[in-house]
C-alpha cells in the first residue's frame, strides 16, 4: 500500500496540506501581506502625483483618487482581518486564531 504521507514529505510537500482549506489557510497571511504591500504602493504612488501634478486640478484629483483607494482597502483589509478573529473567537473556531501566526 502507498504511504502518501511519506511520498508528500519526499516531494518536499507539507503533510497537513492535504485539502482545499488546509491550502487556502497556509496562502491567506501571504495574501493579506501582498495586498497591503500593494495598497502601500499605490498610496505612495497618489502622493507622488500631488506632489507632481503643478496645480493641475485633473491631476491633482487623480492622485487624490489613488489616495482614497488606497485608504478605502486598508480599511477592508484591516476590517477583514477582525472581523476573522473576532469570528473565530465568538464561535470558538481555534484554527481562526491560529491563520495569522
Amino acid at each position: 500500500m502507498i504511504d502518501f504521507n511519506k511520498l508528500q514529505e519526499s516531494a518536499g510537500l507539507k503533510p497537513e496540506l492535504n485539502s482545499l482549506g488546509s491550502i487556502v489557510s497556509a496562502f491567506v497571511p501571504y495574501l493579506f501581506g501582498i495586498a497591503g504591500i500593494i495598497l502601500f504602493l499605490y498610496l505612495i504612488w497618489g502622493g507622488f502625483g500631488i506632489m507632481t501634478a503643478q496645480g493641475d486640478p485633473k491631476g491633482t484629483a487623480a492622485a487624490r483618487e489613488r489616495i482614497t483607494h488606497a485608504i478605502i482597502g486598508f480599511v477592508i483589509i484591516f476590517a477583514a482581518f477582525w472581523l476573522v478573529q473576532i469570528l473565530g473567537l465568538v464561535l470558538g473556531v481555534k484554527q481562526f486564531g491560529n491563520l495569522f501566526q
